[in-house]
């Protein structure tokens, strides 16, 4: 399931980058849909950065992400 998730994050992205760069060529304004695509983009590429640096640091102090009894 990630492999699809993350397959389909990467259709996206390069979508978006290859058209910004072509309308930046152009001198055209980005499309509206395309721009908050971008955004919304941008924000899950941070936020997932934040949780895989928050889940390094607390496995390298010895504290796991969530405390698993077995």
């Amino acid at each position: 399931m990630v492999g699809a998730a993350v397959f389909v994050y990467g259709l996206l992205m390069s979508f978006v980058f290859s058209g910004a760069s072509r309308n930046a060529k152009l001198r055209r304004p980005n499309p509206p849909v395309m721009q908050y695509v971008g955004y919304v983009l941008c924000g899950i590429t941070a936020g997932a950065s934040v949780v895989l640096m928050c889940h390094a640091i607390g496995d390298s102090i010895g504290m796991p992400l969530l405390p698993l009894t077995i």
